[in-house]
Order: structure tokens, then C-alpha cells, then sequence
């Protein structure tokens, strides 16, 4: 996943978001002024976050384009939880 132009609080509203949906992974901000990160968990649940990143993010966010990348069905996850990468 790539997100441009995050708002304020942008990774700590999608840590919550992830964790009340139930997916796993991680989200970090990059050099570039973007967000990045992976979302491993059930179709639906991925669907689900994948609809949230795109059109609500953090109450302060302008989400100008999402790319998601690399998708595949895996038979194991790779995390056990959600977190903030740094």
C-alpha cells in the first residue's frame, strides 16, 4: 500500500482502524511524504481496510491516491498484531 500526502495522526488512526477490523501488518511513513505499509488478514477484512485507507483515513487526512501492490493469497501470516513501523 501506498498512500500520498497522510494526514496529522494518519499511522495511529490506521493502527486503530486495522486492529478494530482485524487485520495484521504494519505502517510506516517514508522519506518521500507518503505512507507505505502491508495489511495481511481474511479477504473481507483486507477488503474492508483497503476501503478505509482509500476514502476515510485520520479525521485530519486529504487522501489523494492509494496503490495497492503485490497482492496475494498467502497460507500463513506473516504478524501476529498491527503496528507502527519507524
Amino acid at each position: 500500500m501506498l498512500l500520498k500526502n497522510q494526514g496529522v495522526c494518519f499511522r495511529m488512526y490506521t493502527e486503530g482502524e486495522a486492529k478494530k477490523i482485524g487485520v495484521v501488518g504494519w505502517v510506516k511513513n517514508t522519506s518521500q511524504g507518503t505512507v507505505t505499509g502491508q495489511v495481511q488478514g481474511p479477504e473481507e477484512k483486507v477488503n474492508s481496510m483497503k476501503s478505509w485507507l482509500s476514502k476515510v483515513g485520520s479525521p485530519s487526512s486529504r487522501i489523494d491516491r492509494t496503490n495497492f501492490s503485490n497482492e496475494k493469497t498467502i497460507s500463513k501470516l506473516d504478524y501476529s498484531n498491527f503496528s507502527i513501523r519507524y
